[in-house]
């Protein structure tokens, strides 16, 4: 029987839209999917929801839950790993609070800045642990990454962890349609080329029957200005730098020098910059699982429509050998040639069943590639630390962070860091 893990199978709804997709794609019926967590009740809940919803669709896949994680993994074919290590509280509190003493604020803190070089740190160790048992039982894998800090991550797993892997995310999905509905644009039919980096990728082109959208975009976008919506940043950046940006205006707001400044505390009022909001959306998330769980866990007619997640499509691809089109997180094997050859980018990859093949790039535009390379600097650092479990380069990271170099003196980003290592305490490996 053929098998797909998922890894963090507690983050219950994100495991029921990627497994019941799974579960309803003809090709992978007879699937073993099979679920591993370290919550062992959160890991039971989604067990039932699964069950629930299998029921409603008849499926054939078989759901099984692990409690060993090698035994979860072996054999498999596919892997999927959505796990975070230390949760919202601790880690993410520790993550905002501590920076916040400092002065540095920040909204998401999930993929650069400061809070993005600590998850990364946590992760890191557990990523290496996943390749290791992929490497024993299941080392022909193909494994699917949905966690952040996703180039990082992605990154470690390729080249340490030995383990072909290629990362996921939802922002190139819905780069387009998240653009056009801002500024009132029709999207049918529209064609698109996206490359860069994870969270901040290119729309590079944006066609219609062969005509370039972007002079229209810009001219709705200057209007779209004079009035507060929620994706101010991006607009700004694409009228600033030319191109739009996949991932989300408070999350890019954090990634450039440009927007959460203490000495302009206008800014955040110009450009609609949610401070602290992903400390926010946990503390809704956790309020209102207990009522859905309740919901689920008693539903007997449980229904499921097909998401945009890429996952099943892909292992559909793969299982049919029907070429599917993905935005997936690779090495950058000489595929954006302006881009350092050691960094993890995102680029359109054609998936059949010879695997995941991504496309050729070439330059990307240089102010684009300038920007990519910002963050690719903290990116790079970071793995040097957590690989070499050298406290230097942590510093290293921080210092050429663009958000946290803007913000603070190099003293007070050492200092920031020594603190970060003190309140994470176990949840890091030991630093020289």
């Amino acid at each position: 029987m053929s098998k797909i893990t998922f890894l963090g199978a507690g983050s219950t709804i994100f495991a029921k839209n990627v497994l019941g997709d799974c579960m309803m794609t003809p090709s992978l019926q007879g699937f073993e999917l099979a679920l591993f967590d370290i919550d062992m009740q959160r890991l039971k809940d989604s067990e039932q929801i699964l069950n629930n919803l299998k029921k409603t669709m008849g499926s054939t896949c078989v759901i099984k839950t692990y409690s060993d994680r090698k035994e979860a993994l072996r054999g498999a074919k596919y892997v999927v790993n959505a796990i975070q290590v230390g949760g919202y509280d601790p880690c993410t509190i520790t993550d905002f609070e501590i920076p916040k003493k400092y002065g540095l604020r920040q909204t998401i803190a999930d993929t650069v800045g400061i809070g993005g070089i600590f998850r990364n740190l946590r992760t890191i160790p557990v990523m290496l642990d996943f390749a290791a048992d992929v490497r024993e039982v299941c080392p022909d894998a193909w494994f699917f990454n949905y966690t952040n800090p996703m180039a990082v991550l992605t990154n470690v797993m390729n080249t340490y962890g030995g383990v072909r892997t290629v990362g996921l995310c939802h922002s190139v999905q819905g780069c387009v349609s998240g653009l056009f509905d801002v500024l009132g644009m029709e999207n049918e039919g529209i064609q698109a080329k996206i490359a860069g980096i994870n969270h901040m990728a290119w729309l590079l082109e944006v066609t219609k029957d062969g005509k370039d959208l972007y002079p229209e975009i810009k001219r709705r976008a200057v209007e779209k200005q004079k009035e507060k919506h929620h994706d101010m940043v991006r607009l700004e950046m694409m009228l600033k730098f030319g191109y739009y940006i996949t991932e989300s205006s408070e999350h890019n707001a954090e990634y450039h020098p440009y927007f959460i400044k203490r000495s302009y505390p206008e800014l955040i009022e110009r450009f609609n910059i949610p401070l602290d909001e992903y400390p926010r959306r946990c503390v809704e998330q956790i309020k209102g699982w207990e009522g859905m769980r309740e919901q689920l866990m008693n539903s007997q007619d449980l229904e499921h429509t097909r998401s945009e997640e890429y996952a099943s499509f892909i292992f559909e691809a793969m299982e049919t050998n029907q070429p599917f089109k993905i935005g997936g997180n690779v090495m950058n094997n000489g595929l954006i040639t302006n881009l350092p050859k050691e960094a993890c980018v995102e680029v359109p990859c054609l998936v059949d069943s010879s695997g995941v093949n991504p496309t050729y790039i070439g330059d990307l535009p240089p102010q684009c590639a300038a920007l990519n390379r910002t963050n690719i600097n903290t990116q790079l650092l970071t793995i040097e630390a957590a690989i070499t479990r050298k406290k230097e380069h942590i510093y290293h990271a921080a210092m050429l962070d663009p958000h946290t170099s803007a913000e603070l003196s190099l003293d007070d980003i050492v200092s920031m860091c020594d603190d970060l290592i003190e309140a994470h305490g176990d949840w890091l490996p030991k630093f020289a």
